[in-house]
């Protein structure tokens, strides 16, 4: 197991960078070259973590040789594609810096906003989020489900997630130690960020349009993504079930009452199966979607009972001062050197 930690003290940089990557061989070109702009302006030493998240397309082949030829740049191709926020995980799992910053390769995160986070995170603050004030480029369609993505979490959710912010922050070194104590498995990163509490800021800027390729976010996963961040972060669904049986209950209860007054002073009531069908049908499609929300726990809790790692890295490139030092804190300790695919942590 590679542990980020063992870098310090031994010339870790200060600023990391985490890129998740599939599929974004489009683009690669123009976010490396605005990367190593970035990091060329800093004040202090940084690397630049890109997660390969099971791509299909070329963008390991680039990163390869970017990663072999630059120091500065670090590669993680897992095993298979294992999701958004578990490729945020991995890289903040191998981030040595004392400032972590998780970004979108699509430069819809400008990487020149990462300067007033880091602004932001010198005066004090642990976790500084970046929120868009402006998305160009983008439909009517997709605003008006974002907003509603938004505003549902913060009614349903029972921890603070700011509005319109997405993956784009900087974390301290504080709450990443914080962040890698956190087991669980349906993983909600900014959920988790917004309940660890600490001090947090904003920093505004304009979501420009994708530079290249196509979203990986589109509707249903915005949906799915949404379901994951209720149901990791707030009870409010099986509250919700609770009340609504008890309101299908009461109706029930009321129906009844009323075909008992229909029967006994004949009020001239046409007796069919239309009102049965339709009761039927109606408490039958709550009682299912009530099991669908118990559903959704019990899935949840069989997911995290398995234990099984939260990923599976194939390769890694770019981080052989690291694992020699691994090695060699190991075999001072009379242990076999670590494997280059194990967990980070």
């Amino acid at each position: 197991m590679i542990d980020a930690s063992n870098a310090e003290g031994r010339g870790a940089p200060v600023y990391s960078l985490v890129i998740p990557i599939f599929n974004e061989e489009a683009v690669l070109p123009l976010l490396v070259r605005r990367i190593t702009a970035l990091i060329d302006t800093l004040d202090a030493s940084a690397e630049a973590i890109f997660v390969d998240d099971g791509s299909r397309d070329t963008s390991v082949i680039f990163l390869r040789g970017m990663a072999a030829g630059d120091p500065r740049f670090k590669l993680i191709e897992l095993s298979r594609n294992f999701g958004h926020q578990i490729a945020i995980t991995a890289g903040m799992d191998a981030a040595a810096g004392d400032a972590v910053i998780v970004m979108d390769a699509d430069l819809q995160d400008p990487p020149e906003v990462v300067h007033d986070l880091i602004a932001k995170w010198k005066e004090g603050y642990e976790i500084v989020y970046a929120r868009r004030v402006k998305r160009e480029g983008e439909s009517l369609l997709k605003r008006l489900t974002a907003s509603l993505f938004y505003r549902v979490l913060e009614q349903m959710t029972s921890v603070t997630i700011p509005r319109d912010v997405g993956d784009f922050r900087l974390v301290g070194r504080k709450a990443l130690e914080t962040f890698k104590r956190m087991p669980e498995r349906d993983r909600f990163v900014r959920g988790m960020f917004g309940w660890m509490g600490f001090k947090q800021a904003a920093v505004a800027f304009e979501r420009p349009v994708r530079a290249a390729g196509e979203t990986k976010y589109p509707f249903w996963k915005m949906v799915r993504l949404a379901v994951h961040g209720i149901v990791s972060f707030s009870d409010k669904p099986l509250r919700l079930a609770l009340w609504a049986g008890l309101a299908v209950s009461g109706i029930a209860a009321l129906l009844g009452v009323f075909a008992v007054f229909s029967w006994l002073f004949e009020t001239g009531v046409v007796h069919g199966w239309t009102s049965t069908v339709v009761i039927i049908s109606f408490l039958s499609g709550i009682n299912l979607f009530m099991t669908g929300v118990i559903g959704l726990y019990v899935g949840g809790i069989h997911a995290e009972v398995k234990r099984r790692p939260l990923y599976v890295i194939d390769r890694l490139t770019g981080f052989e001062e690291a694992i020699a030092a691994m090695s060699g804190d190991e075999a001072t300790r009379g242990r076999p050197p670590a494997s280059r695919e194990r967990r980070f942590g």
